[in-house]
Formats: structure tokens, sequence, C-alpha cells
């Protein structure tokens, strides 16, 4: 588990990108600025939150703290951020729900028809889901050789492969398609390049996610900090630009917030 949690694709590239493009970005300290009284708060999808935070979905939670959504749901309630729960993340999307009275998103990896995905939504607002997320950088398994190398067999693996085919056959109709018959605020997950940013927007997503899957899918990408401005650039304020991929600590996100995101996933 340690390593599937570490670990990227292939030679890692795009992890060490990650870092390396905030690793890259120095601050231009200002002083003598009365600070004595601070308000680090946001607005996330209308609604007040401590920090412009939100906990990134993960999957397979579980393998690493015990609880596994539930006990991130209890976090993110204590500490005023929202999570976003992975449709591959334990005890499921009802009992996260009922675990906190959290500001919560809920994030779909598409392994059915169009009927499947409505069902999904539709028990998401169901259970107090604010927003609905399609991930749309994992059209097939990547390569994780950490994993290959360890022989670590993970037990929600067998779940996330069946019906595999639908999220590879994932399109920009399907998007259309979701925002023509749901009226919740779509998220697209795993935006890469200025140029897909563009077409989001034309398709009315109210999120462009930038994200490469923290280095997890598609090897030597850019890091996500060095794709940032032209993503904030393309979408010209039409809709909230969030982002992840090496976030750690507040001067990661000060770093994201100055080049114009709205909000910071970490995992």
């Amino acid at each position: 588990p340690w390593s599937y949690l570490m670990g990227g694709a292939e030679t890692e590239t795009t992890v060490k990108r990650n870092r390396h493009a905030l690793d890259s970005i120095a601050f231009r300290p200002r002083v003598l600025r009365d600070v004595s009284q601070l308000d680090s708060s946001a607005t996330f999808l209308g609604q007040k939150v401590r920090l412009p935070i939100l906990l990134a979905p993960i999957g397979g939670l579980e393998s690493i703290v015990e609880g596994g959504a539930a006990t991130a749901a209890l976090a993110a309630a204590e500490f005023g951020v929202p999570q976003m729960l992975s449709s591959v993340c334990q005890p499921g999307l009802e009992e996260t729900a009922r675990a906190a009275n959290n500001i919560r998103v809920f994030q779909l990896y598409v392994r059915g028809d169009d009927a499947w995905v409505d069902d999904y939504v539709r028990r998401a607002k169901d259970n107090g889901y604010c927003a609905f997320c399609l991930t749309v950088d994992v059209a097939h398994y990547s390569r994780r050789e950490r994993d290959i190398i360890g022989r670590f067999v993970k037990p929600w693996r067998a779940r996330a492969v069946e019906g595999a085919a639908f999220q590879a056959g994932l399109s920009w109709d399907d998007v259309k398609r979701f925002k023509d018959k749901h009226d919740v605020p779509l998220i697209i997950k795993g935006i890469a390049t200025p140029e897909d940013a563009e077409i989001a927007v034309e398709h009315g997503v109210e999120v462009v996610y930038v994200s490469n899957h923290g280095g997890r899918q598609l090897d030597h990408g850019l890091g996500s900090t060095a794709v940032l401005p032209e993503v904030v650039k393309a979408v010209r304020g039409k809709a909230e630009v969030w982002v992840d991929g090496g976030y750690m600590r507040g001067t990661d996100m000060v770093k994201a917030l100055a080049l114009g995101a709205k909000a910071v996933g970490i995992g």
C-alpha cells in the first residue's frame, strides 16, 4: 500500500515535474503591510469554506486509513474544507455522506451505460453532494511499476476493472448529454491543455479541474502548475479552475491561487 500511495506511472517523471513546477516558482515578498487580522476563507461552489482547499478523490483510501472515505469526511467537516469522494473508495456514496455534515462532491469513474451514470447522479443529489465530477484522464489504467515489482494486488481493482470499456469510450458527446440532462454542477477532472479547457467551457462545464492524476496515469506530461496559467487564460473566467498535483503545504496553495486557481486539491 505504501508504494501505491507514493508511486506514479512508469519512470514517475510527471510526479517529479509536479513538484518541480511548484519549486521553480519563487515568492517576491512585500513587507510592512498590516497582516494582524487574517482571513483565509474562500467560496467553494458558492459555499463558504475555511480554506480554498479540497480533499482530492483517492481510490482505495480504506487501504491507507481505517474508515476510508468516512474518516476523510469527518476530517473535512472538522477543518471546514470540502471533500471529493472517489467512486472507487469505500465505504461508498451513501455511507460516506452519513458519516459527517460536510461539503461534498462525488467523482465518478464510468463503468456503465447512460442509465448507470444517471443513477449515480440521482444518488449523489439525494445524499447531499453539491456537484458531480467526471475524471477523464484514465481511459486506460497506467503501468505503475512499484505495484508490479511489489506484486501488490489492489483489493478495489477487481471492482474498478469491470466495465472499464465505458470509461475508455467517454467523449465530449457524453459531457454534452450530461449537461443537457442534469442540473447539477459538472466538474471535468484531468484537463491538461488549454485546448481541452476551451472545449470544456464550450460545453458549459462549471469547473475545469487541471490534473494529471498526480503523475499516476500518462507519464511525461507537464507538471500541473506549469499548465495552470495557460488553462486559466483559455477559460477566460467562464468557469472555475481547480488544480491538483504535488500540492502539499500552504506555500504551494498560495502559488496556485496567485496563478488563478479557485481551489487546490490535496491528496
